[in-house]
């Protein structure tokens, strides 16, 4: 190594890059010069000669050693936590959320350290001269056993919001079918629904409709607004007549698979009539406003940029705020402060839909918990955002540029992965006293009784790709995964929610440790619960500290795995391992499956005398369904959570990672019956009572 790329690790380092590391064979990698580079000047960090290195070092050293308080300071409950270095005494104050004094005191000349309030929750710190808030956090975050009891062991059901049906819901799924779909789940016993993001998305873009690729995770998709909630069934009957929509959202309706931009365009244009009509209504006029001043300036810039995005569309100004004229990339400028004036009437359409959006999915969590269930929705927060959307125009600040969320190659994608989003930078997490993380994480919490937060890994670190370098030139950045631990256990106790990680794939050996011992679950999937000789390990032997389930979104279902239906698809989308015989590899892994069902006890809730030499056939996916939701609900999870795809018994799976929609139809898919109704057929029933009876809950 030359002497100038040893200054360039020694600051890759400091900066919280990791030149060494390991990937997902154990192998050890390092990071190549040129990448660093790209990482470094992307963080903010220039590095292109020994000048600009020492100029960079010296930056980060004197940012490490300044005296003042950061804006935010984070600390265990009734534990000691250090202070900036001063040289002199200094006298210190501590007030809680109301102002008033829990500790006052004097730092001597040579004092550190303060103890922390004993009680969890925000305190205003005032050091000398200087103040910043005192985040106290518990030792764990709320769990299971919290809001459930010690002496019950709930159970849950998995959706995709957009997949379910209801009669008059014009090809979209809404949050009136979500309060029927949890309605329904709770008849059956479940404690919990977990959902799929509902991130704001495009609304000026209904293409683009990814939810773990959202505008804002900030804000709500309107998309999920049930229009007949606005001004209630006779005026919806009457805007779609006006509009002629009435033989188009029939025929949306019917559909399979959702067809995003027409039912996008119906919706929307409902939606839009019914503002229009709503002007006339003082109190409904009188309850937005005092929604646009409690949301402030963050909802005012939500609804400015997608007024904007839309006036720029209709210019043939595709793509994000990057294309857009140089003016309008400052969301606090002159030029979007006049157009937000000119169009006021536009922003106010889309501050409307979020109004009516966080209506909805409040109604569908009340909903949940007055069916009886423990828990409620489960939301789901997506790992990042997309640069051109509105979280990055609005908060440039907080987040990354230049730089994309991403994984190193790996078992499952050997070429490894560019998901094309940013999140948030880490030093503008500390300069900005986590703002952005603490709103991100009320947002997902504000109608919830939980959050799945995706790719937890990234509290730790993230393999960030430097932009046009491909996915395999990147680097792991570190976070200040302690501090956003802390933080999510005070929240999580804020609004008495569980938290779950999403720990699956590739990660370092202790970290699954780590966030069960700060009350995060992880996740374990039966596919991937797999011993040394190929076989599924004992649902009894699986961790008591994750969740746990039969799939996930990005997998096959049980009913699609057992059938091969996969198979099928990875073929189709040039996805299959080369040299690899799957079709006969899956013949010995049903039988093995097949004899973990029977070993557990689980191939018995399908009833008749199963015989462990002699699996169902592939097309006999109905008693594999129950058995499999019957094993997984055995474990010793505090949580378990079945997808209704399983619990159903369909073969398709919501989403395969890789292909474009020409080659599989990925957020798409439909559920066959509506949400009211959902678990009354023949297997959905005997999965519910399968996974419901091993769990004591029926």
């Amino acid at each position: 190594m030359s002497e100038l790329d040893a200054r360039l690790a020694e600051l890759a380092d400091l900066a919280g890059v990791d030149v060494h590391w390991r990937d997902a064979n154990d192998r050890p990698q390092k990071v190549a010069p040129p990448t660093l580079r790209a990482v470094l000047d992307a963080l903010g960090l220039p590095c292109a000669n020994e000048d600009d290195i020492d100029a960079s070092l010296d930056r980060l050293r004197r940012e490490r050693e300044d005296t003042r308080l950061p804006r935010l300071r984070v600390a265990d409950a009734g534990q000691s936590f250090a202070l900036p270095r001063a040289g002199t005494q200094r006298r210190y104050r501590i007030e809680d959320e109301q102002g008033s004094p829990v500790g006052e005191g004097i730092v001597p000349a040579d004092g550190r350290e303060l103890r922390a309030p004993s009680i969890p929750g925000y305190y205003r710190l005032l050091l000398g001269d200087d103040e910043c808030t005192l985040a106290v956090a518990p030792t764990r975050a709320f769990g299971v056993g919290d809001v459930a009891g010690a002496h019950r062991r709930p159970w849950g059901v998995a959706v995709q919001l957009a997949s379910l049906r209801r009669p008059g819901d014009g090809g979209i799924g809404d949050f009136t079918a979500l309060e029927q779909c949890a309605r329904a789940a709770a008849a059956r016993g479940a404690d919990a629904l977990a959902i799929s993001p509902v991130h704001a998305l495009f609304a000026a873009a209904p293409e683009r409709y990814s939810p773990y690729a959202p505008s804002s995770r900030l804000f709500l998709n309107p998309l999920y607004v049930d229009p007949g909630r606005v001004g209630g069934a006779s005026a919806l009957r009457t805007v779609t007549d006006a509009h002629n929509l009435r033989q188009e959202m029939a025929e949306l309706e019917w559909l399979d698979l959702i067809d995003w931009p027409r039912a996008a365009r119906a919706r929307m244009t409902l939606l839009r009539t019914l503002f229009e009509w709503s002007t006339a209504d003082s109190k409904l006029t009188l309850a937005l406003r005092a929604f646009r001043r409690e949301r402030g300036e963050a909802l005012e810039r939500h609804a400015r940029f997608e007024a904007l995005q839309v006036h720029f569309r209709a210019h043939d100004i595709p793509g994000g705020w990057q294309a857009w004229p140089a003016e309008y990339h400052d969301p606090t400028g002159l030029a979007v402060t006049t157009f937000a004036r000119e169009h006021s009437r536009e922003v106010a359409f889309h501050a409307f839909l979020q109004w009516l959006a966080m209506r909805g999915l409040e109604d569908a969590q009340h909903a949940a918990r007055a069916s009886g269930m423990a828990i409620g929705l489960i939301s789901d927060l997506a790992v990042g955002t997309d640069p051109g959307g509105s979280q990055a125009w609005s908060h440039q600040g907080e987040l990354l540029h230049g730089l994309s969320v991403g994984a190193p190659p790996d078992l499952l994608n050997r070429h490894g992965q560019d998901w094309g989003l940013t999140t948030f930078s880490p030093s503008g997490l500390k300069r900005s006293g986590y703002a952005g993380y603490l709103a991100m994480l009320r947002a997902a919490l504000a109608h919830a009784g939980g959050v799945r937060i995706d790719h937890v890994l990234g509290l730790k670190r993230l393999w960030l790709v430097p932009h046009g370098h491909g996915a395999t030139g990147g680097a792991y950045v570190r976070y200040p995964f302690e501090d956003m631990l802390r933080l999510l256990a005070i929240e999580s106790h804020r609004n008495r929610a569980v938290v779950i990680g999403e720990d699956l794939g590739t990660v370092p050996a202790d970290f699954r440790q780590r966030i069960g011992e700060a009350g995060v679950l992880g996740i374990r999937v039966l596919w991937f619960e797999r011993a040394a000789d190929r076989g599924y390990i004992a649902p009894g032997h699986w961790s008591a500290e994750a969740m746990a389930t039969t799939s996930t979104h990005d997998v096959p279902t049980v009913a699609g795995w057992w059938s091969g239906r996969d198979i099928q698809w990875r073929a189709r989308a040039g996805l299959a391992e080369p040299g690899v015989d799957e079709v006969a590899e899956r013949a010995l892994d049903r039988t093995r499956l097949w004899r973990a069902l029977c070993a557990s006890g689980a191939a018995w809730d399908a009833g008749g005398s199963p015989d462990e030499d002699r699996p169902p056939s592939p097309e006999d996916v109905v008693p594999v369904a129950i058995a499999a939701a019957g094993h997984v609900a055995r474990a010793p999870a505090p949580l378990v959570v079945i997808p209704a795809e399983d619990l159903m018994a369909l073969p398709e799976q919501p989403n395969l990672p890789g292909p474009t929609d020409a080659l599989h139809p990925n957020w798409r898919r439909r559920l066959p019956e509506t949400a009211a109704l959902l678990f009354d057929g023949p297997a959905a029933r005997a999965c519910c009572g399968a996974v419901a009876a091993a769990r004591g809950t029926s």
